[in-house]
């Protein structure tokens, strides 16, 4: 809205707001002290309300080791989705595509985090009453948010002919929005429309159900959260610039440039609560955040072309990701032994003798590698 109205008040002119990385940076700030302001108050509210978490895992000694966060509020992910919209809504270009198609994955799989986070929280207060949704039910509603944004992103894309091409590559601009960008490869992979729709629901079910899987300890998703957001915001930025995109060689999505400024939401979002959720935490965000904040980052990866570096960028993620589809696997191929003492892969440190705070701190030092790395990769194509 603020964009808009100085966009009225002078006339277009190129101003310091048209920059979409001046105001991604902005709305990091804002999006920070939004989230500072309203903590107590909420955490105050959530306390009332009773919303506790009850942790509970498949192991007794990690339900040992998480018996004091017991009746720790929970659902503090509406604070950073509240944050995130009001913050996008004041400095993005709200008459954005990309924009509206963010805003809504964001409250799609917030309302759905909210459905499971209830539901485990009332579980055993009412007849009939279940502890959270089932991971089907998840499933279900992720898939049918990626096919949603698939089918929507693929009529934009297909409607709008880019300003700038992939340099030698030879496709047509008008093809850019269906290739794949590949790391270290400047030509890319074009992709039918069949398959660019299931990578999408991959990338939205995986990405959120990754992040989730992370937030098992204090401070851990929200901060690895952060450096993935930040390098999405520098990455947004390029490829919605002709100019960048095209010395950097990467793909000119047109537009996708103000999804820069909801990923600096998200990071400052994120960082805001992390003042209350780093150890001991005050409050924990639960499917309420952890859901949106996931299916967002793969939304913008989808968006972007950007899937790929997604495993680069994300790769705390799909490290804990990876090591709960090994230990389910092995745990059935072998008749119930351990591959890992206890899955995702942070409790198996746990339990190995490091501290929470060590083992989040080293969660994210190696976050802070797989970002430079990915930074690093824009200079090797």
């Amino acid at each position: 809205m603020l964009y808009l109205l100085f966009d009225w008040l002078l006339d277009g002119a190129p101003y310091a707001y048209k920059s979409t990385l001046f105001r991604a940076t902005l709305a990091l700030m804002v999006a920070f002290f939004i989230v500072l302001l309203s903590g107590r108050s909420v955490i105050r509210l959530l306390v009332r309300l009773k919303i506790g978490d009850r942790p509970e895992f498949d192991h007794e000694q990690v339900n040992r080791l998480t018996q004091g966060k017991r009746n720790t509020p929970t659902m503090g992910g509406v604070l950073i989705v509240l944050a995130i919209l009001a913050t996008s809504l004041l400095l993005a270009d709200i008459r954005n595509f990309y924009v509206h198609m963010g805003l809504f994955c964001i409250a799609w799989l917030a309302v759905l985090g909210g459905m499971d986070d209830y539901l485990k929280l009332t579980a055993g207060q009412r007849e009939g009453s279940r502890d959270g949704l089932r991971m089907w039910e998840k499933l279900v509603f992720q898939i049918a948010l990626g096919a949603l944004l698939a089918i929507f992103i693929l009529r934009t894309g297909a409607s709008r002919v880019p300003e700038a091409r992939f340099l030698d590559l030879a496709a047509t601009p008008s093809e850019a929005y269906n290739m794949l960008s590949v790391p270290f490869y400047k030509h890319g992979i074009e992709l039918a429309t069949p398959v660019f729709a299931i990578i999408a629901v991959i990338v939205i079910a995986g990405t959120s159900n990754a992040v989730n899987l992370t937030d098992g300890m204090d401070g851990l998703a929200s901060g690895c959260t952060v450096l993935t957001a930040v390098v999405f915001m520098a990455l947004a930025h390029i490829v919605g610039s002709g100019e960048l995109s095209r010395r950097l060689l990467f793909f000119h999505i047109d537009g996708a440039a103000e999804l820069a400024v909801i990923c600096g939401a998200v990071a400052g979002a994120c960082l805001g609560f992390l003042w209350y959720n780093a150890y001991p935490a005050q409050v924990f965000m639960g499917d309420t955040g952890s859901l949106p904040l996931g299916g967002f980052v793969g939304y913008v990866a989808i968006v972007t072309r950007l899937e790929l570096m997604l495993f680069i960028v994300g790769g705390v993620f799909v490290i804990e990701a990876m090591s709960v589809l090994i230990q389910i696997f092995y745990y059935k191929s072998t008749g119930g032994k351990r591959f890992f003492r206890c899955a995702p892969l942070h409790h198996h440190f746990h339990l190995g003798g490091w501290t929470e705070t060590q083992t989040v701190m080293r969660f994210w030092l190696l976050g802070a590698l797989f970002a430079a790395f990915a930074l690093a990769t824009i200079k090797l194509r």
